[in-house]
């Protein structure tokens, strides 16, 4: 029997072609459940199971982040019954899947607000985030009680505070400053987002930091998203042309 094939060989794609950073909005767990005629928090339960392949093949892809969109701020006004099921789906998995961030070299970072955060959710999440601190693989952002906005506010109020205390001038103030104060600090900007099942929208979700990625929404719902999916995603990437805002120079206008 031949050898498997290594995850970028299976990809059939330059490692250069690859993005650094994917952003996923993992949509349709609700849809998911309601389909099979199943309670809403069983399509949780079956997407939070799939984050394990999709990590773990990031991994092995050796891409450098992929931030996840897991519970947003406006995700609080959903009935108290689902929030806490969340809640609690979220400390079992921080515990499950701790093994298997260490055995892929992942390092785990959360990127939201604590505050508000149920205490048996910040532990797992503090304990992942220390055991893992030192791996130099994947980063794996996970957006809990995340909102962009909240996020540029917290940013512009830290700046307010080092401009107030003297620490910052205002005519210093720039782009790689307000970098630097996100929740996202020291990650790359993502590169690729992706939206699973279907829908056209953004949800408020890494606003600063998408501006020049790639958008790429696949009608597959996130329990079913798989990692062929995944791989079909990043070929698109691989054969766009990324502009930033310029214009690129036709091969044959030299001829």
């Amino acid at each position: 029997m031949p050898d498997p094939l290594e995850p970028r060989e299976e990809l059939g794609v330059e490692p250069e072609q690859l993005p650094r950073h994917v952003a996923i909005i993992m949509d349709g767990n609700g849809r998911w459940a309601n389909l099979r005629g199943q309670p809403r928090i069983q399509g949780h339960i079956e997407g939070a199971a799939n984050v394990r392949e999709i990590v773990t093949h990031c991994a092995r892809l050796r891409l450098e982040a992929l931030t996840l969109y897991s519970f947003s701020t406006e995700n609080w006004k959903r009935p108290r019954a689902e929030v806490d099921a969340l809640m609690d789906l979220y400390a079992e998995y921080l515990v499950r899947e701790r093994p298997t961030v260490m055995e892929n070299n992942v390092r785990l970072i959360q990127v939201g607000r604590r505050n508000g955060l149920p205490d048996r959710v910040l532990r797992e999440l503090d304990r992942t985030q220390e055991v893992s601190r030192n791996n130099t693989g994947l980063k794996l952002c996970l957006a809990i009680n995340y909102g962009s906005r909240t996020e540029i506010v917290d940013a512009v109020r830290a700046i307010a505070d080092e401009v107030k205390s003297g620490r910052l001038a205002p005519g210093d103030i720039d782009e790689a400053t307000i970098d630097a104060h996100l929740y996202t600090a020291g990650v790359p900007n993502p590169d690729l987002l992706i939206r699973t099942a279907g829908e056209m929208r953004i949800s408020n979700f890494l606003l600063w930091q998408i501006s020049y990625a790639e958008l790429y929404v696949s009608d597959v719902l996130w329990p079913d998203f798989r990692k062929e999916h995944l791989n079909e995603a990043l070929r698109r990437y691989a054969g766009r042309q990324r502009r930033f805002g310029a214009v690129l120079t036709d091969p044959t206008d030299a001829q």
